[in-house]
């Protein structure tokens, strides 16, 4: 009995330490490099434990989610029936240029004859 290639989307699959995917390490040090001005501040207090590592590892935590988790497709909500399935950054992109435009859509109008 002969071994088969079983064909699947490998596309994305260089992979970190497991569970971290090339863009999600990059999301999560940002979110840690954010969450690292609140471990200064809290480190100065001189507590036994410093909330700032939980701080800043729930702002590492939110990083990984944003680049890792995709929108999950509900048909019941207008929103996820329409961004479903598409990357959590790729929406917050979206989002960011859209209001950089001032919230203008232009919409083309066909003409009768």
């Amino acid at each position: 009995m002969g071994t088969y290639m079983i064909p699947r989307n490998t596309k994305g699959e260089g992979r970190i330490l497991f569970i971290f995917s090339t863009k999600a390490l990059i999301y999560t040090v940002v979110g840690g490099t954010i969450g690292l001005p609140f471990y200064w501040i809290l480190s100065f207090l001189k507590m036994t434990v410093n909330p700032g590592f939980i701080i800043m590892g729930v702002f590492a935590l939110i990083g990984f989610i944003i680049g890792t988790v995709k929108m999950p497709s509900a048909d019941r909500f207008k929103v996820t029936r329409l961004v479903g399935g598409e990357n959590i950054d790729d929406i917050i992109l979206r989002y960011i240029r859209f209001k950089r435009q001032k919230n203008k859509i232009y919409i083309t109008k066909e003409e009768e004859e």
